[in-house]
């Protein structure tokens, strides 16, 4: 995987534009304009690895031509020295090129946007629910080591303690960059609490990563909507009351229905019904655009049936493996404690390689 001179002249764009921002960041009528420094700064922050990366990698590269002439040395301890350095430095040019090239590619708009979580029940009946549990609390505990905020925006909970759906709201920066691999079928093998014989039952859980939607990302229109309220209703009396705090908001367009019922409010549920369906909405959008280059996401989930999974979590053996990029690790315990990032951090370099691949046979098509 070389480093051609087209990366380089990319980057020696990417640093120029770098100095353009910091000079400005450094205007006073910048700073009075809030709204505009604010705009800067991020495109400043979001380069500052970049050139940092970049700015290392030149440093380098004067290091190794240094110390190519002290091989013409006649001083033969000098030049032994000097290519046992080279051989260091070779590695971490070549390090940082490949660092580089990630760097360089087209960066995903929502990697930076809070996350809409949905996490169903699927094939499985009451361990499956208790499995949605376990899932939701996973995320949670992750979120909470991250330092990102967790709100319930709906949730239908069992007899038994799990979940038949739960829809939460994860709130901090680049939560969608971390968690978007996390959609497809989650798969269980464990013996069962209330199964008296001993044996391991397989059960499915569905989850769905979606980038929550500003106001700005759809436009939804008042007639396109169907409102009903009705009285909110839960497992073992919980929730019930006497008014029609319950709302369900259909999107006769699309046929999207939206069901809250979670909060003690027609108001608050209505709210909540609405952030729920613009999500939704933005992620049909983005199906629709984005189809032919980002296959991945052309699909959250599947039916929840047993044989669609992109992961196993084993309890038996004490095992996890995400069968996407064929990692086990046997940790179980941690990983359900929300010690996730030994596999997110695979499953973005497996992600960012591929990409790589289609982006240099793009480039070389060109």
């Amino acid at each position: 995987m070389g480093f051609a001179a087209h990366y380089l002249k990319k980057l020696d764009a990417v640093e120029k534009r770098f100095e353009e921002l910091t000079n400005l960041l450094a205007d006073p009528e910048i700073v009075g304009d809030r709204q505009k420094y604010t705009q800067i700064a991020r495109e400043h922050a979001e380069l500052s690895e970049i050139v940092d990366t970049y700015r290392q990698y030149k440093k380098i590269l004067e290091e190794i031509a240094g110390n190519k002439e002290l091989l013409e040395d006649s001083d033969e301890e000098l030049a032994k020295l000097a290519r046992e350095e080279l051989k260091e430095l070779e590695a971490k040019k070549e390090e940082l090129e490949k660092r580089l090239m990630f760097l360089l590619l087209p960066k995903d708009p929502n990697d930076e946007k809070n996350i809409m979580l949905e996490i169903r029940a699927g094939t499985g009946g009451e361990e499956a629910a208790l499995f949605a549990a376990d899932l939701f609390r996973m995320y949670s505990r992750y979120a909470e080591r991250k330092g990102w905020e967790v709100e319930i925006l709906d949730v239908n909970p069992t007899g038994l303690g799990g979940f038949k759906e739960i829809i939460a709201l994860i709130k901090g920066r680049g939560a969608y960059s971390r968690l978007k691999y996390e959609s497809g079928v989650h798969r269980v093998q464990r013996i069962p609490e209330t199964e008296s014989g001993g044996r391991i039952h397989t059960s499915a859980v569905t989850v769905a990563v979606l980038p929550e939607a500003d106001e700005v990302d759809v436009e939804i229109r008042p007639e396109d909507l169907k409102i009903d309220t009705m009285r909110a209703s839960g497992a073992g009396g919980q929730h019930v009351n006497k008014t029609e705090s319950a709302v369900r908001i259909t999107h006769i367009p699309t046929g999207i229905v939206v069901y809250c019922a979670n909060e003690r409010s027609q108001h608050q549920n209505r709210a909540r019904a609405m952030q729920i369906l613009r999500t939704r909405l933005y992620e049909l959008k983005l199906r629709e655009q984005e189809e032919k280059i980002q296959a991945e996401r052309r699909s959250q989930v599947g039916s929840g049936d047993r044989s669609e999974r992109i992961r196993t979590y084993n309890f038996p053996q004490n095992r996890v493996t995400d069968h996407r990029i064929g990692l086990t690790l046997y940790k179980l315990e941690q990983v359900l404690d929300g010690e996730l990032d030994d596999i997110i951090d695979s499953l973005i370099t497996y992600y960012q390689t591929e990409a790589l691949k289609e982006h240099e046979t793009v480039e070389q098509a060109a």
